[in-house]
């Protein structure tokens, strides 16, 4: 087994801890709004990001909100599958470590093996399926957890101990610990309780913690940014990118940037 020493984004989450960095996390869909707009907003999210999140459309996003409902429709239209998403990635050369972010059907369409030999070529860090709980599927879980990809678990606020112990037995790369209940979307406020959510998930692993789910300002990613290990941004990101084009987009990073490495520990 690959143990997350000597993985990609171990080796990452080691020199943000020396550098006394927050990771910036940003979420984009593959294939969004274009394709061409798509490789050149991931090129641009590349100076930005310590960790990139590439959603793979899927035509049933069940945790998305309508941000990125949209946006994976939109993409599915433009012709983009995972197959299609890998070659993106690979074609955007990018010098963040990426997380493939997806749900089951996808993978088990194109075969869990064939997806990690083509992720491991093409140098995916990491892949988070929304839908596959942890210890569900051993038939699934076990071949991710035996190569170079590290398998990034999803801690729900709702997460009992029991379970947490679960979900954590196992986990690679970095916890991903979601901040509200519902679905993904912009939100107005960080939400009550996060505090307590992470110091639980701190105490029942070491592996570094991203925030997620409703980080939508410099504000809130600032004040995130003062209780987490990195700030996932994904649907007021897609929001922008949609309205304003790459141009946009990177000026809304630029601030999170800025906002994050001023205020953080």
């Amino acid at each position: 087994m690959i143990t997350s020493s000597e993985s990609l984004l171990d080796r990452q989450w080691a020199a943000l801890r020396e550098a006394r960095r927050t990771a910036l996390v940003p979420y984009l869909t593959a294939g969004y709004p274009t394709v061409a707009d798509s490789l050149d907003a991931l090129r641009m999210v590349d100076s930005y990001a310590d960790v990139i999140e590439v959603g793979v459309p899927f035509s049933d996003p069940l945790a998305d909100g309508p941000t990125i409902q949209t946006s994976s429709f939109r993409a599915l239209e433009n012709g983009m599958t995972l197959e299609r998403t890998l070659a993106l990635v690979a074609e955007a050369n990018l010098r963040a470590p990426v997380v493939l972010f997806s749900y089951l059907n996808p993978v088990m369409q194109y075969g869990v093996e064939r997806l990690l030999q083509d992720a491991e070529r093409i140098g995916i860090a990491g892949l988070l399926l929304t839908d596959l709980p942890a210890g569900a599927d051993r038939a699934v879980e076990d071949p991710i957890l035996q190569s170079s990809v590290d398998l990034i678990r999803l801690v729900a606020p709702t997460t009992v101990a029991s379970r947490l112990a679960q979900a954590v037995d196992g986990a690679q790369g970095f916890l991903y610990v979601v901040a509200r209940l519902g679905v993904t979307g912009v939100s107005q406020d960080v939400a009550q309780g996060l505090a307590q959510s992470i110091a639980t998930v701190r105490a029942a692993s070491t592996l570094p913690i991203a925030v997620g789910f409703g980080i939508s300002t410099p504000a809130q990613a600032r004040e995130v940014a003062h209780l987490a290990d990195g700030v996932v941004v994904g649907s007021a990101l897609v929001d922008v990118l949609g309205r304003e084009g790459v141009a946009g987009a990177d000026r809304f990073l630029g601030a999170l940037r800025t906002a994050i490495d001023t205020e953080a520990p």
